[in-house]
């Protein structure tokens, strides 16, 4: 498993590095021992919360678990316990989608940048994201929203072939939306 440890407003000491790397690596034994993972962990202090984001790669599936409490430790162990119970909720459909991801071909790459020419009076952009548009299907994207804590998630329909958004709604239900040309 391969981790990436970085720290806002704090100092990574070994021992702090250390135990956040044991505590992320126990999801490990959730997933084969062929699958390639890799962790991102922030730990960043702000008006004296500690906040932990872990993200996990795991053939192609993103997971993302933060947590916040008063102590760096404890906000570890808060995280770890999240990526879990997400893991546990949706193993099944995490192993049959890394399986089939296994067996897809790489996906292209979408290139969102901006200007950074725009003037003052248009909305600025503030955060730029780049990531790979895997074909999946309608339900596979809404797995994925949802393990991401997201309220929508872009995505290739497997049946169409087109870029689709999946959106969660106010009434919990899910929205998609698909492009007309």
């Amino acid at each position: 498993m391969k981790f990436m440890v970085r720290g806002k407003n704090i100092e990574i000491t070994d021992a702090l590095r250390d135990y956040a790397e044991e505590k992320v690596g126990k999801v490990r034994k959730y997933f084969d021992y062929d699958d390639v993972i890799e962790a991102q962990i922030s730990l960043e202090v702000e008006r004296g919360r500690h906040i932990v984001e872990v993200t996990l790669f795991v053939d192609g599936l993103i997971l993302r678990g933060e947590e916040k409490r008063d102590d760096m430790y404890a906000s570890i162990d808060g995280v770890v316990e999240k990526l879990e119970g997400q893991i546990r909720k949706y193993k099944t459909k995490i192993h049959n989608k890394i399986r089939a991801d296994k067996k897809e071909i790489l996906s292209n790459l979408v290139d969102s940048n901006k200007s950074e020419e725009e003037e003052e009076s248009d909305p600025r952009i503030v955060r730029t994201k780049k990531f790979a548009i895997k074909p999946m299907h309608i339900e596979e994207a809404v797995m994925q929203m949802d393990l991401l804590h997201h309220d929508f998630f872009v995505f290739s329909n497997a049946k169409t072939d087109e870029v689709n958004v999946v959106y969660k709604r106010k009434d919990g239900d899910y929205g998609l939306i698909e492009p007309t040309f």
